[in-house]
Order: C-alpha cells, then sequence, then structure tokens
C-alpha cells in the first residue's frame, strides 16, 4: 500500500466497456470513499455495452453515464491495485504495484442472460477485495 490512507484499485479490460467498468462500479457502490476506483482499456470501445448496463442496473447501479477510457501509464503508476481481466501483455506493469489477474468470460456481443454470471462473478470478487484492502471499519 503507498502511504495514503486510501488504497486505489485500477480495474482493466481490453475495451473497458463490459468486465472493467462492472467491477469498478461495484467497487464504488461497496467501499464509497474508502477506495479510489478507476477502470480502463488497452483499446477502448466507443460506448459501454448495453447489456451491461442492463445487467448492473438490474443489481441496482446505474452506469449509463460512464465512458470507456483509454488505459494510461499515469493510471497504473498511481494505483496501488491493478486488477486486470483478459488485456495479456498490453498491460504496463510497473514495481511495486499489487497485480490480480480475474479470469472471466468476456460480454463483448453477449445478451443480458450472459453478462448476468459475468457480473455475479465479478460482484463476488469485489466483496472480497473491499474486505481485503478497505474493510468497513
Amino acid at each position: 500500500m503507498s502511504d495514503t490512507a486510501t488504497p486505489s484499485v485500477l480495474f482493466v479490460c481490453v475495451h473497458n466497456a463490459g468486465r472493467s467498468q462492472m467491477a469498478a462500479a461495484f467497487l464504488t457502490h461497496f467501499a464509497g470513499d474508502r477506495v479510489q476506483v478507476r477502470s480502463a482499456g488497452s483499446a477502448p470501445a466507443d460506448a459501454v455495452n448495453p447489456a451491461v448496463v442492463e445487467a448492473m442496473a438490474e443489481a441496482g447501479i446505474d452506469i449509463t453515464a460512464e465512458v470507456p477510457k483509454v488505459l494510461t501509464v499515469e493510471a497504473v503508476q498511481a494505483s496501488d491495485v491493478v486488477i486486470t481481466m483478459g488485456c495479456g501483455d498490453t498491460c504496463p506493469v510497473f514495481p511495486g504495484k499489487r497485480y490480480l489477474d480475474w479470469e472471466l468470460p468476456d460480454p463483448a456481443g453477449q445478451g443480458v442472460e450472459a453478462v448476468r454470471p459475468i457480473r455475479d462473478g465479478i460482484e463476488k470478487r469485489v466483496r472480497g477485495l473491499v474486505d481485503e484492502i478497505a474493510p468497513a471499519s
């Protein structure tokens, strides 16, 4: 962890239109201001996957205002924990960062039925992450 009291997490996938958006939204939802949350993609899409938006709405989280963001070196350097989701070698690696790779199916091109189990898997992992890095006091 860095010297700051607030741990920071960066979620990275290729398009920043599905998995990383869901993970960031869940982390913000569960941890609030106890964690700094960023998400980005190595090749960002034009928009967040509509099936992902729908699946998150079913979970009570509105991500309609989110837009895919390009992965920057600065975002990685500013984060304590970097969680990758299928971006492979395109994710830059810096010493002193904690990296986790979450193996999750890509929701791109999938309907909401296929997105729901991915969403639920991400929610479970994010809950575990919150318990570890930003437990409620």
